[in-house]
């Protein structure tokens, strides 16, 4: 039987098992729209715009698990798309990004709203691809989804010309595609295995570190047993937070610039560094030669590519990361460090984590989350970038029924917001929050919209201090409080070399709490430390709009401890003099 491109499109989605499509329309990709039009079984949201939809397709993946998927038009709509795509394939973040495309004939001749979009994000993406011919058609989605799923996940683009979609030809989707150029390793290695166990057991101080891979495997029950079998702590980079629960007692907290006094040191003084799933990065290094010098440095990674990349290993084990905690845990014996888990306690004791409270009254980012950590319980957590997620990352406790989501390799403002709409959409029965700054919910608040028109009673918590206040921290500790271009109250008559705009400032651009009404949401101003709770849980009640929550904090509090740039990680400021 003979179909068009676009109805085997809409057929390979449910092949697929597709159930939300996250789509804009346009006139590149109106053949594709007009297939899906009154298809059961595929839910089509419409977000505001093209980035918001890819951060929901990226939060709706990452909280269930599936492979998320977009759709927009050529040209605006696909450029569009790039920041998120970068975001997404920066976390190894399944998605597959369908873009129409002028017709064939016209690809080169800069017709309107072409671009070259596969060009573009060759780079940005695990695999890119324009379809040129009908019969390719069905291969290139099925591959796409392999591709996208499989191995260490990433972002596939699939760029779809006008022609091939209305072109007519077979309607058959293969059940399976073997893709010879493309062969990732999954299994483990077991003589590997057996050097890593024994460098364990020769081993006095011995540490896991836990990266996004562990979470993206799915993987997190396991580790907390193969940690409880071996008795060896567990330090976490951001995107690995939640990998172990935050509150088990081998639990000592992130590592990196921000990490806390316990982890940056125990990574100082471990004599075995376990790495799971993790890049190496310069955010959790610090001073790469001084990175955990003490210790012979074992790493688990499903690609070849992170390996010694930026750090050198000893000990380096590919596989996926799940199956290779299994075998371990199988294989793996209990250790004798009881005076190396001794230190580490004494060292989390000396060095609490806690903000850097400047005044005595008022809301605080750590008494916001305490009440979150208390009040919310099943739930998704996105944030957002900026001081916000490093205060979530630092004080949010993650159990099995909590998990987070942020923008760890590409650090995107933005995506907080419509990453939680994604994760509503795939979690409807879960409590989903946001927790963003008030210069990154202005990035995409437009999909407060989307959020009212599919009802989605998303809780969105707004640290408001009027500042970029990452940027402006470094700018007051490292570039003597040359606050340039970091207030977000400025007005025309400011001093441009204002450095104390608290006093003259008006205190609500926007006014958030209106902006919440006017596109039909509830808002809340909380201004103290007591109303924090009976605002959470006004907004859980809410059951089918979203509520936002600004919560006015002290304009200049900081994230502590921070490695000063170009420092080893145990050179890090603490706080009160230290």
């Amino acid at each position: 039987m003979k179909i068009s491109g676009a109805d085997l499109f809409v057929k390979a989605l449910k092949e697929e098992k597709v159930d939300t499509l996250f789509a804009y329309p346009g006139g590149q990709a109106i053949d594709l729209f007009n297939a899906l039009y009154g298809t059961e079984g595929i839910n089509v949201i419409l977000p505001r715009h093209e980035q918001g939809l890819i951060h929901a397709a990226d939060g709706y993946s990452r909280s269930t698990g599936k492979v998320g998927v977009c759709l927009v038009t050529s040209g605006p709509g696909a450029t569009n798309l790039v920041t998120g795509i970068a975001t997404a394939n920066y976390d190894s973040v399944p998605l597959v990004c369908f873009t129409g495309q002028v017709p064939t004939h016209l690809i080169g001749n800069d017709a309107f709203q072409e671009v070259d979009i596969v060009g573009i994000t060759r780079s940005i993406s695990k695999y890119a691809i324009t379809v040129r011919k009908r019969e390719d058609l069905a291969a290139a989605i099925k591959k796409a989804f392999y591709i996208a799923k499989s191995g260490k996940p990433g972002v596939v683009v699939v760029d779809l010309p006008k022609d091939i979609q209305q072109e007519m030809g077979s309607d058959l989707y293969p059940e399976q595609i073997e893709v010879r150029s493309y062969k990732p390793n999954t299994a483990v290695h077991i003589g590997q295995v057996k050097k890593a166990l024994e460098c364990l057991g020769s081993s006095d101080k011995p540490l896991f570190l836990l990266g996004g891979g562990v979470n993206i495997a799915h993987a997190g029950r396991e580790m907390t047993k193969l940690a409880e079998k071996t008795g060896i702590p567990v330090v976490t980079t951001i995107m690995g937070k939640g990998a172990v629960p935050t509150n088990h007692p081998l639990y000592i907290g992130n590592l990196g610039i921000h990490g806390s006094y316990a982890a940056n040191t125990a990574i100082s003084e471990c004599d075995v560094l376990f790495s799971i799933g993790v890049r190496f990065n310069d955010r959790i290094t610090g001073k790469v030669s001084e990175f955990a010098k003490k210790a012979a440095i074992i790493h688990v990674d499903i690609d070849p590519a992170s390996i010694s990349r930026n750090i050198v290993v000893d000990i380096p084990i590919v596989a996926d990361a799940k199956n290779a905690i299994l075998t371990l845990l199988d294989k793996a014996q209990p250790l004798e460090i009881e005076a190396w888990i001794k230190q580490i306690y004494t060292w989390k004791q000396r060095h609490p984590l806690k903000t850097e409270q400047k005044r005595a009254t008022g809301v605080t980012p750590l008494a916001v989350i305490n009440e979150i950590n208390d009040t919310i319980d099943d739930a998704v957590i996105t944030t957002d970038v900026g001081q916000n997620q490093l205060w979530a990352t630092q004080f949010l406790e993650l159990t099995e029924n909590k998990q987070m989501l942020t923008s760890g390799g590409l650090g995107t403002m933005g995506y907080g917001f419509p990453a939680a709409i994604g994760a509503k959409l795939g979690n409807p029965d879960k409590d989903v929050i946001t927790i963003c700054g008030d210069g990154g919910i202005q990035m995409n608040i437009q999909e407060m919209a989307t959020a009212i028109v599919y009802e989605l009673p998303i809780i969105i918590c707004i640290f408001n201090n009027g500042y970029l206040g990452n940027v402006r921290q470094w700018q007051e500790m490292f570039y003597d409080k040359r606050y340039s271009s970091t207030c977000m109250r400025y007005r025309k008559s400011c001093s441009i070399t204002c450095n104390t705009p608290t006093k003259c400032c008006p205190e609500y651009i926007p006014d958030f709490i209106h902006l919440a009404k006017s596109y039909g949401a509830t808002g809340i101003r909380v201004q103290k430390k007591e109303d924090i709770k009976d605002a959470l849980l006004k907004a859980k009640k809410n059951e089918k709009v979203p509520t936002v929550i600004e919560f006015i904090i002290e304009r200049e509090e900081n994230v502590l401890p921070i490695v000063p740039p170009g420092n080893p990680l145990k050179d890090m400021i603490i706080g009160g003099g230290n």
